[in-house]
């Protein structure tokens, strides 16, 4: 690859349906993950008034700085990097939400309502600041800095929507599962059928993987009573984690190519 191609790649992933099924994944683990030191080891469900949720919420946050760090600190895309900022974000995202929802009795559509007006503020600064809201333009500190920002308002949003879909409307997780599921088939036939934006289809999707994400991990590890399948939050976590890694392995992980890269290689 020549030097004026390598200059415009982008420091996220190609956004193929590989992603589309990584994202899932890592968003799923985040439930679980952030259930298991909430609920399993903080026991933040038994009592929402006992710190659980906030000190996981500290303890996921720290985790997200630190790979937010790094992952401005590379000078390249690394797939392992920014897979890992991703579950951190979606994990504090449950955990955020959570502390919202029922610690502080915001309720559901409170906090979804908070959260939409944060996620749409950060991408409209975003845009107004940079001209373009594109993840193929993710190649700069600064822009990288809106682009972790955006995605942990819609992690955050993604959980309150999932939590609101399946327990005040009564749903339960499955049927959730399938709103979701349904939306995003949607979404995809827009992409391939229309003309509609690409960049609002990508945000519209990445905000509705979390709550599938969401839902798809509390039917895993909440009690059957609940509509649950009882299963340990840990060792569902672990599980996810594994075919999540394998994933990435397996499915080429190549960077997005940044809209300059066309001018900047030099003619054939």
């Amino acid at each position: 690859m020549n030097e004026g191609v390598k200059a415009g790649l982008s420091k996220v992933p190609e956004v193929t349906i590989g992603f589309w099924i990584v994202k899932i994944l890592a968003t799923t683990i985040g439930e679980t993950g952030g259930d298991a030191v909430t609920m399993s080891l903080l026991h933040a469900d038994r009592n929402a008034q006992n710190d659980g949720y906030l000190i996981g919420t500290a303890i996921f946050m720290g985790v997200l700085i630190a790979a937010v760090i790094a992952q401005i600190a590379m000078k390249k895309f690394n797939p392992v990097i920014y897979w890992f900022t991703i579950v951190a974000s979606t994990t504090v995202g449950t955990t955020m939400a959570d502390f919202a929802d029922r610690s502080l009795g915001i309720g559901y559509a409170g906090g979804s309502a908070i959260l939409l007006a944060l996620l749409l503020t950060s991408l409209l600064v975003w845009r107004w600041r940079e001209g373009t809201i594109s993840v193929n333009s993710v190649a700069t500190p600064r822009v990288e800095i809106f682009y972790w920002t955006t995605i942990l308002f819609s992690q955050t949003l993604g959980t309150a929507l999932g939590d609101w879909m399946a327990d005040t409307n009564d749903l339960g997780y499955e049927n959730a599962a399938l709103v979701f599921g349904s939306g995003l088939l949607v979404l995809a036939t827009a992409y391939y059928f229309t003309s509609v934006s690409r960049v609002f289809l990508f945000w519209a999707a990445f905000i509705l993987t979390r709550p599938l994400g969401a839902t798809l991990g509390d039917l895993f590890d909440k009690p059957i009573d609940h509509g649950g399948f009882a299963f340990s939050r840990t060792a569902a976590t672990a599980v996810l984690a594994a075919v999540m890694v394998a994933l990435i392995l397996v499915i080429p992980q190549r960077p997005g190519v940044h809209p300059g890269a066309a001018a900047q290689a030099p003619a054939e």
